[in-house]
């Protein structure tokens, strides 16, 4: 056996940093969601991973074993009421549900206002309602949420809804911090700049020349990394230099 096979049997012997651990997390199909679900599960968590695109889930689950699925929708408050009644223990809760509204205030009308702040921002509220109360049983947990450099660290065109709802989880992640830190609880929010998503090429997609937005994208962040453990009420930018 060799050096390097004998590290790796070793290192696949060792126990994962989430090793016993229960993380639910919400938009877990694709995405930044589906990255964060598997590697959760990578680190031995048993995960529970929702979202409302059924199919997708399926393939997500067929990837971990410690991966089980379950169709919500998170803009429904009896649907996650129901579904938190179920779990009797979280470890952490990870939010990642959102949708990204192009265009300025002045294109912006009060329904696609409420839609984008109900998906991004009051689903945050709706899982926390109902997970914080667990956590506080247990006297720790973990809350992560997705919120965005867009708008809400640096300014960018026709993201002004979109923003302020990432804004608003920035701000909701401090104060709940605040709250909650004599219950165990930490809340920290991650901002990613531009991720190469299904979502986001499906809005490139839109665009008059596709390759060139693609390269626009690329220029504006050279590189990143990010990893936390002792921290709460902080936001974490993890956009390549783009806000810089």
């Amino acid at each position: 056996m060799t050096l390097s096979t004998t590290v790796q049997s070793l290192a696949d012997k060792m126990p994962g940093k989430l090793e016993g651990k229960v993380c639910v997390c919400t938009a877990s199909a694709q995405g930044i969601g589906k990255a964060v679900a598997l590697a959760f599960a990578r680190e031995g968590a048993q995960v529970i991973a929702t979202d409302i695109n059924e199919e997708k889930l399926k393939e997500l689950a067929a990837e971990s074993s410690n991966i089980t699925v379950q169709v919500l929708d998170v803009t429904k408050s009896d649907a996650v009421k129901a579904f938190a009644e179920k779990i009797d223990k979280v470890d952490v809760l990870f939010n990642c549900a959102g949708f990204v509204h192009n265009g300025s205030i002045l294109e912006t009308s009060e329904e696609q206002y409420d839609f984008s702040f109900d998906l991004n921002v009051k689903s945050v509220y709706r899982m926390c309602t109902q997970f914080i109360p667990k956590m506080r049983s247990a006297k720790k947990g973990s809350i992560v949420s997705i919120s965005s450099v867009a708008s809400s660290i640096k300014g960018a065109p026709n993201r002004c809804i979109y923003g302020a709802t990432k804004a608003a989880i920035i701000g909701m992640s401090k104060a709940m911090a605040s709250d909650f830190i004599k219950d165990g609880i930490r809340v920290n929010c991650v901002c990613p700049g531009t991720i190469f998503t299904p979502s986001l090429d499906s809005r490139i997609r839109d665009l008059p020349d596709y390759d060139e937005a693609i390269k626009g994208f690329m220029a504006r962040q050279p590189i990143a990394s990010d990893e936390a453990s002792y921290v709460t009420g902080q936001e974490f930018v993890v956009d390549g230099g783009w806000s810089m």
